[in-house]
């Protein structure tokens, strides 16, 4: 009995590696075909999988002490020389930590959120107002914005940010309109930084779930596998307007409770230590013998 206990332990092991096998397959198919298109090679992606692995046992290193180079090797199947080399590379080269390469785009997504989903915003229609900078008697300004956003930069700074972006143009009477209900990076660095934090989030969401911990984030997703292209290209426009009306929609939930608050830093609210969501809403479209 106790053998064929130890047999269907062995077999569920076995079984569970092949699954992680093919998770990490589908997972790294697309992320491979970006890198060889951008010229990144094996040996580069390698090595960059190494200081990974090394920094994530450090950081889940159990204890006051840093961990012995032989620990991390044990944990990471690393090569001791090879764990130490690297680490005494990272230390050589460590340097103040630079500024967050987020907090321009994230204040300025933040901004645009605020615009369309707080009331004191928007017109009789509900679309977002044209803004003078600093306002003007009942008419709350950019400056005003700024603050309802809980962003601590300059408006120069974030105007010049969505004018980048091309988010908003200036008008005649210096008035500045919003062109565009969300926040889209126009150039390749930021779109590379909201890629890193949207589906990063995401990884750590699922994980988490996997992980079975509480509380179970929302995970889900809606897919169909046989829709005629024309039929598809009329709903898409239609899909992505429902999207963006729910994200909307948990925005003005979030700032007509005051719920949300400054980015990073500063004092609680009086419910606890500060914590950050990311809700988010992707669409992807194949030729349906594309499977994933």
């Amino acid at each position: 009995m106790a053998e064929a206990a130890t047999h269907a332990t062995v077999g569920r092991r076995a079984g569970m590696e092949s699954d992680i096998e093919n998770m990490l397959g589908r997972l790294l198919r697309p992320l491979v075909a970006y890198l060889m298109r951008r010229g990144w090679g094996y040996i580069a992606f390698r090595d960059l999988l190494k200081r990974v692995y090394i920094d994530e046992a450090v950081r889940n290193h159990e204890g006051d002490a840093s961990p012995t180079d032989s620990q991390i090797s044990a944990i990471t199947g690393i090569n001791r020389r090879e764990v130490k080399r690297l680490r005494e590379a990272a230390a050589a080269a460590a340097t103040p930590p630079p500024r967050d390469p987020m907090a321009g785009v994230n204040a300025a997504a933040r901004v645009i959120g605020t615009w369309v989903s707080a009331a004191a915003f928007r017109d009789a229609t509900g679309a977002p107002r044209p803004l003078t900078v600093r306002g003007e008697s009942d008419d709350p300004g950019f400056d005003a914005l700024l603050r309802a956003a809980k962003v601590d930069v300059r408006g120069r700074t974030i105007i010049e940010e969505l004018e980048r972006a091309g988010a908003i143009e200036r008008l005649a009477d210096e008035r500045i309109r919003l062109l565009r209900a969300a926040f889209t990076p126009g150039e390749p660095r930021d779109k590379l930084l909201f890629l890193a934090a949207n589906v990063g989030d995401h990884m750590r969401s699922a994980f988490h779930n996997l992980a079975g911990e509480e509380p179970v984030f929302i995970e889900r997703a809606l897919f169909h596998n046989g829709i005629g292209a024309t039929r598809l290209a009329a709903a898409r426009p239609v899909l992505s307007d429902m999207a963006d009306r729910l994200l909307r929609q948990c925005n003005e939930h979030l700032l007509a409770g005051n719920l949300s608050s400054t980015e990073a830093e500063g004092a609680g609210d009086g419910e606890g230590k500060l914590r950050r969501l990311r809700l988010g809403v992707y669409y992807y479209e194949t030729d349906a013998d594309d499977r994933p």
